[in-house]
């Protein structure tokens, strides 16, 4: 599996310029580190400068793309499935247990590897919907 998720690995830079923001979610700077563990989890980690100026970080996220669910730790009730469509496409969206949509992302690595492009829409911690498209670039 670990050959197929080889263009996701590494570290990778907000590009703000290339992006377009939900208007609760304006970052002004990210980083996001795409690890691959020894049990096949993916770990994304993210973290960042919001649009006040303050330092800020996403809750960790472990998916495996396997179309299978599992549950969400810490979160009663919610599970995530990814999958893996093509070499260059992660798709994952987290469901209530009667199946209703909480959050959804696809990332896509470009061709040449240098850039990554996330599609994610759900409710953030304020239960405010959102939806967004950012460009990462490879660092």
């Amino acid at each position: 599996m670990s050959h197929t998720l080889n263009p996701f690995l590494g570290t990778w830079m907000l590009n703000p310029g290339a992006s377009t923001f939900d208007a609760n979610h304006k970052p002004r700077a990210g980083r996001m580190q795409i690890a691959l563990e020894a049990d096949g989890w993916i770990v994304m980690t993210a973290e960042g400068i919001n649009e006040l100026g303050e330092p800020c970080a996403e809750r960790p996220s472990r998916l495996i793309p396997d179309g299978l669910d599992y549950p969400l730790p810490d979160f009663a009730g919610l599970v995530v499935k990814t999958t893996c469509p093509d070499a260059h496409t992660l798709r994952s969206e987290c469901r209530r247990q009667d199946g209703t949509i909480v959050g959804a992302g696809t990332f896509t690595v470009s061709p040449d590897g240098r850039s990554l492009t996330a599609t994610t829409s759900g409710w953030d911690s304020q239960l405010r919907e959102f939806s967004q498209t950012t460009r990462w670039d490879r660092q």
